[in-house]
């Protein structure tokens, strides 16, 4: 296990969070990025998957995906989530709450436009979460997507995007040896309000 050490009184925790994640991509051996995204539906039931987060800064943290989605479905129910960023090799693990707003349209374009082509070809390909009759037919709509846009620019397709996630609790846990871990809290009442700190049992 890593060394301990302590998170200091008063820090930013946007700050933090860049900080430890810098150092997750350094330790960590895979999507350094990958974070659970938790929401509820309509059905009550929460529900958890894991997702890439793409970008990040104080307005808050982003991800993509289609919009027409189990997870859109239940963002439109519900913008309130959890993310949780779980840096096993690092004994880190930050987990966040707040709302989920669409990205502006140019901001779906701008990073639409650098995912690889196979991607957005997925993309339109995708009724994700819907029910699928076997793998064939899956295969069988990548081939005319690709067919359709063969010799052309792949567009965005209009149910696919981003939310940014803007937090209003972030909290910080660093593992240590016989589970004397360190754990922080921050919570803000609104967006752009003051943070408040306060030190958690482990």
């Amino acid at each position: 296990m890593p060394e301990f050490s302590l998170i200091r009184e008063g820090e930013d925790p946007f700050a933090l969070f860049a900080q430890w994640l810098e150092a997750a991509k350094k330790g960590e051996p895979a999507d350094p990025n990958a974070m659970i995204l938790s929401t509820i539906g309509p059905e009550g039931f929460p529900r958890a998957r894991a997702m890439l987060m793409k970008s990040h800064d104080e307005r808050g943290f982003v991800f993509y995906t289609n919009q027409q989605s189990a997870k859109g479905d239940h963002l439109r129910f519900s913008p309130k989530v959890g993310l949780l960023f779980f840096w096993k090799s690092l004994y880190r693990q930050v987990h966040i709450e707040g709302v989920a707003t669409p990205v502006a349209p140019s901001e779906s374009d701008a990073y639409f436009a650098s995912r690889p082509r196979e991607s957005q070809i997925g993309a339109w390909t995708s009724q994700q979460s819907r029910p699928l009759e076997s793998r064939e037919a899956f295969e069988t709509l990548l081939a005319a997507q690709t067919k359709r846009f063969e010799g052309q620019e792949v567009t965005r397709p209009p149910h696919w995007g981003g939310y940014r996630v803007a937090p209003l609790t972030i909290e910080f846990w660093s593992g240590h040896h016989h589970r004397l871990h360190d754990r922080v809290r921050y919570t803000r009442q609104t967006e752009g309000s003051p943070w408040s700190q306060q030190r958690l049992f482990p």
